[in-house]
């Protein structure tokens, strides 16, 4: 009977472990990484430098297993690729409304690259901004000059007007153009709604209030809320009317509501979503208008007003029934020490931390291109500890959640570079939300038993239809899976195919 005893525990020891190694290495999470281009300094680079910085910070995102990036298309209500709508950034030329020379489209050209590496590609636009410096010069073709109305300064900024409908209307055009001309994989806006106070100076809209909102909305807060509500709503029901499988995420200031003024908020005394940006995040995720959200804990655990562990703990309890998405600072993150261990900094209890709660499905790093630096090992400790191995993106079943069809005729085929393995994509009968545009590959040794939720035994997510094998002996057997992945990554059944290499 002790043995017995002692032979079940071993078994639920060993069953521990392995959840525990599961959890430290989820098949599927978000990983993604900011690319600022108001901060990336392009601005009078020759093209080829800036392209080989992309491709440099690129190749260093991928190599830290980075699934998703996210590149700031559209700065201050211009563009990093042309359009009629509005002048190109001066953050690519230099000049706002100088294209740049040689001519190149910087988004087409991160895209492809993007999709080459097997990371999705989220267009980051900032809705409101337009002028981050007054004295900044506006191109003369900008809409500004046909339509000054609809702009508005606070402090020593320029905005579209969050009162006007012809504003949102005209922030919805711009988001429909972009999406209808580029394979993006998401729209992705940051956490400038209404801007951040400026001290002494209250934000410029009595006269719109009185005209537009105070019938309605006895307290102006609802009112400015109401405002950012609707372009929200509007936002998302454009990008599902023009591709339904593209999603819409929002990475919004760290903190929704302190305690003291919502006793459902957090325990945290700083600035906030719903009263200092008037950003209600909770309603926009309970009603489904966004598809992710990823607040910015940009904070260190032990924060005297943000602590990023009480925040953490509190999103991953409001997530709403969507994707909760943890904004990681490397910087913040390298500096601080880890509270329990001052030998330690606090890279690892913050991944801990994330990956304790199911309703969080990931982290996004800023700033992306810092990696290259690789401040504090930061990057070394993604590739090799917690992005050790690949990672599908999680699934938004919510909107869409049927698998595409299996692969077909997969074969090895021996050729000059060596074997290959070669296989068809699935058939889609021309439904786009089931056509297969990845596919996941997983090695196997002969004798192993195939698991294809245990990450480790992925070789490559591609959007390849082929896969080089690495040659050994010609005699060692291994099993090879294939299956394949959809826009919104469901993962299909899967396809075994044994080798011997």
């Amino acid at each position: 009977m002790k043995k017995l005893f002692l032979l079940l525990m071993a078994v639920a020891l060993l069953g521990s472990v392995t959840l525990s190694a599961q959890s430290q290495h989820p098949k599927r999470e978000f990983r993604g990484a900011w690319m600022p281009t108001v901060t990336n300094n392009y601005k009078g680079m020759p093209t080829e430098k800036i392209k080989q910085k992309i491709l440099n910070e690129l190749d260093t995102l991928q190599m830290a297993g980075i699934n998703a990036v996210l590149f700031q298309v559209r700065p201050e209500a211009d563009a990093l690729y042309p359009s009629e709508l509005e002048p190109w950034s001066r953050f690519i030329s230099g000049e706002q409304g100088k294209a740049p020379d040689p001519y190149w489209d910087p988004t087409q050209f991160v895209i492809d690259e993007c999709h080459k590496r097997g990371m999705e590609f989220h267009a980051w636009i900032n809705p409101y901004r337009v002028k981050a410096n007054l004295k900044n010069e506006l191109a003369p073709t900008h809409l500004y000059y046909k339509h000054p109305e609809y702009f508005i300064t606070y402090g020593n900024l320029m905005l579209f007007n969050p009162s006007l409908q012809e504003s949102r209307d005209f922030i919805c055009k711009v988001v429909a153009d972009m999406i209808s001309r580029y394979d993006m994989d998401a729209i992705h806006m940051d956490d400038y709604f209404y801007p951040y106070p400026v001290a002494g100076e209250e934000f410029p809209d009595e006269a719109d209030y009185q005209r537009l909102g105070k019938k309605d909305f006895p307290d102006k807060g609802d009112w400015r809320r109401h405002n950012v509500n609707v372009l929200i709503k509007q936002i998302h029901e454009t990008v599902r009317s023009v591709k339904p499988w593209v999603k819409f995420g929002v990475s919004p200031f760290g903190v929704y509501r302190n305690q003291k003024e919502w006793p459902q908020g957090s325990a945290t005394n700083a600035l906030t979503n719903y009263h200092g940006l008037y950003a209600d995040i909770l309603l926009w995720a309970r009603e489904g208008w966004i598809d992710y959200n990823v607040p910015q804990l940009y904070w260190e655990i032990g924060h005297p007003r943000a602590d990023y562990q009480v925040l953490t703990e509190w999103w991953a309890k409001n997530a709403e029934g969507r994707p909760m998405i943890i904004g990681q600072s490397l910087m913040n993150t390298v500096k601080n020490k880890d509270p329990k261990d001052p030998n330690q900094d606090q890279m690892d209890i913050k991944f801990r931390l994330q990956r304790a709660y199911q309703t969080i499905t990931g982290s996004c790093q800023w700033p992306g291109g810092a990696l290259t630096r690789d401040p504090g090992q930061y990057f070394t400790r993604l590739k090799e500890n917690y992005h050790k191995y690949p990672a599908l993106m999680p699934v938004f079943d919510f909107m869409d959640n049927i698998a595409p069809g299996k692969v077909r005729k997969v074969k090895k085929v021996w050729t000059e570079d060596g074997p290959m393995l070669f296989w068809t994509a699935p058939k889609d009968k021309g439904d786009e939300m089931q056509r297969a545009v990845q596919y996941v590959v997983y090695r196997f040794e002969a004798s192993e038993k195939v698991d294809i939720e245990d990450p480790s035994h992925i070789v490559t997510i591609t959007r390849n239809n082929f896969y080089k094998l690495p040659y050994v002996d010609g005699k060692t057997k291994y099993k090879y899976v294939i299956t394949a992945l959809d826009r919104l990554h469901n993962e299909s059944k899967s396809v075994k195919k044994s080798v011997k290499l």
